[in-house]
């Protein structure tokens, strides 16, 4: 990959900054459900009704799954933050491990990348 120029930085920038927004929104939703996603144990208790045990199970996993996706998008929304620094530092589009140019096909699907291919490769021990 060539030398990154101050259109590709801007495009890249503007790409982090729409998808940091996409989980900023998605962060949002975790955080106000709309009522349809309330539990089976508080609509229950609502209506007056006994809820069965199973369903509370069920809202537990589900409550989970929620955590579990939060904390996914908060790492993400870190890596998005620290690709920004690099463009603001300048050190964007370099890997963070051998310094080499990552693809810019690497950096189209995956904007917050740190490293080149092979050296991601090497740390998950695919080579």
């Amino acid at each position: 990959m060539h030398k990154m120029n101050d259109e590709d930085l801007i495009y890249f920038k503007n790409l982090l900054l729409e998808k940091r927004e996409e989980i900023l929104e998605d962060l949002r939703q975790y955080k106000n459900p709309d009522n349809e996603n309330s539990s089976i144990a508080e609509i229950s208790q609502e209506a007056g009704t006994a809820y069965h045990m199973a369903d509370v199970g069920t809202d537990t996993m589900e409550l989970e799954k929620k955590y579990y996706l939060a904390a996914f998008e908060g790492e993400r929304l870190r890596e998005i933050d620290d690709a920004l620094e690099r463009i603001k530092n300048g050190t964007y589009g370099h890997c963070t491990t051998c310094g080499a140019n990552i693809n810019r096909d690497r950096l189209e699907a995956i904007p917050h990348a740190q490293k080149c291919v092979a050296c991601k490769a090497s740390e998950e021990g695919a080579f």
